[in-house]
């Protein structure tokens, strides 16, 4: 038997007496994969060990700067990292390096798109991370950097004829400032990447479950299961809220913050992309780019997964954001979640 061969039914009867994890193993599914597998990997902290082997016992033998970019050769399978369910280890040119602090990127350069609707056009990230700048010109005083695959709303296309390069305005509504970034680091998306997945199956048959215990999002359609990944929870302290609820509102991209609310642990995260909200407290699924860590709770109380994946659930879920729009909300409405 495969998770596949799992009915709804059984799934969530393995669920409620607590043998889940139990199942999992003795399918050979009690690790996680890190995010999907790209050619290149940014390093997310400054210090990240480099290992001669894939165990935390190997000798130590070089460190990573915070951003550094490098190339993934191979991954392999070693000792825990503080994380039960991923023993997924990089290798690259200078030995080994565990995946969970290690985001998989791609060097996509892009064409620029001169036309931007009055309503703005979303944009994701294409290169490891972008530096943003507070005027549209290569020597303006720099702002933060966005990351690869984070979503930004374009607001318009600036054509610098002095420097001869081509720009993308957008606004941040919490900073409340203007930025810039070069055209060429930004993939514009196109609109038939908005559209909902399985749009003919009844709303009513969809379902999102998410066990704590196992750290497992699985989706599915009726008794169909069609999605089965790791996830991050909420840490202690900040746990995701266990009952029943429903995706009733969404945006592509959200600045998430607790500025204002906290006094300790203060994060600001721009561009967090394909935000399916289920409370109104601001618990989400959504795509994570400052960690690669899935399989244990992590979060501030949302469903952290990787982009790609964040997106499928975006696609999937209802209610359906219209092209154009940056955030939807339709109280009563919205796919069933249960977590558990």
């Amino acid at each position: 038997m495969t998770i596949s061969q799992l009915s709804r039914r059984d799934f969530l009867k393995l669920t409620a007496s607590g043998v889940l994890g139990l199942v999992l193993s003795e399918l050979g599914l009690d690790f996680a994969s890190a995010a999907p597998p790209a050619s290149q990997g940014l390093s997310l902290f400054s210090g990240v060990q480099v290992y001669d082997a894939p165990f935390l016992t190997a000798n130590k033998v070089d460190l990573l700067r915070k951003d550094e970019v490098i190339d993934l050769i191979s991954d392999s399978q070693g000792d825990q990292f503080d994380n039960k369910f991923n023993t997924t280890w990089y290798q690259i040119d200078r030995g080994f390096v565990p995946s969970g602090v290690i985001l998989p990127v791609e060097t996509k350069y892009q064409k620029p798109v001169y036309e931007i609707p009055v309503e703005g056009k979303l944009a994701e990230v294409s290169v490891p991370y972008s530096l943003t700048y507070r005027a549209p010109y290569t020597f303006a005083k720099n702002a933060h950097r966005i990351y690869y695959e984070t979503t930004h709303w374009i607001n318009k296309v600036i054509v610098t004829r002095e420097e001869k390069t081509v720009w993308y305005e957008f606004y941040d509504k919490i900073l409340k400032e203007t930025f810039y970034a070069p055209a060429y680091n930004m993939r514009i998306i196109p609109d038939d990447e908005l559209t909902q997945l399985s749009p003919e199956v009844p709303n009513e048959d969809k379902l999102l479950h998410v066990d704590l215990a196992t750290q497992m999002v699985t989706a599915f359609e009726g008794q169909n299961m069609v999605l089965s990944v790791r996830c991050s929870s909420g840490d202690r302290g900040t746990d995701t809220p266990k009952g029943e609820w429903f995706t009733y509102h969404k945006g592509p991209s959200i600045h998430m913050t607790n500025f204002g609310d906290a006094v300790a642990n203060i994060y600001s995260l721009p561009g967090v992309p394909w935000c399916s909200f289920f409370t109104g407290s601001g618990h989400a699924f959504h795509g994570t780019y400052w960690h690669n860590d899935y399989g244990r709770p992590r979060s501030n109380g949302c469903v952290n997964l990787p982009s790609s994946v964040s997106k499928w659930v975006y696609r999937w879920t209802s209610p359906v954001v219209p092209v154009g729009v940056d955030y939807l909300q339709l109280p009563g409405q919205g796919t069933r979640v249960i977590v558990e």
